[in-house]
């Protein structure tokens, strides 16, 4: 049986997060990778060097992940994702037009 590896930033995030299997949100244009943890509605980000920061949702100004997600947009830019909401079928519609 196979089993899979994260790779060094998702174990970073693991450590942060709460949740053992975070969701990956994607990587900002600065080569930082988000991971979201539903269980305490945080967000760690973690750097291509290894810097992790866990950011609380309740302790900014963003009430969902989506305005979290349109605030990286706007201030780092997304080089992957964000993958937040949809469903597997949109994704498929979306890959197929595309």
């Amino acid at each position: 049986m196979a089993t899979t590896q994260s790779n060094p930033q998702e174990r970073t995030a693991r450590e942060l997060l709460t949740q053992g299997r975070p969701l990956f949100l994607g990587v900002d244009g600065e080569g930082a990778v988000h991971y979201w943890d539903s269980y305490e509605f945080t967000v760690a980000v973690v750097s291509a060097d290894g810097d992790a920061e866990k950011v609380e949702l309740s302790e900014t100004p963003f009430e969902t992940l989506a305005q979290w997600c349109e605030y990286t947009r706007s201030e780092r830019g997304w080089d992957v994702g964000p993958h937040v909401g949809g469903s597997l079928v949109g994704d498929l519609v979306r890959a197929v037009e595309a």
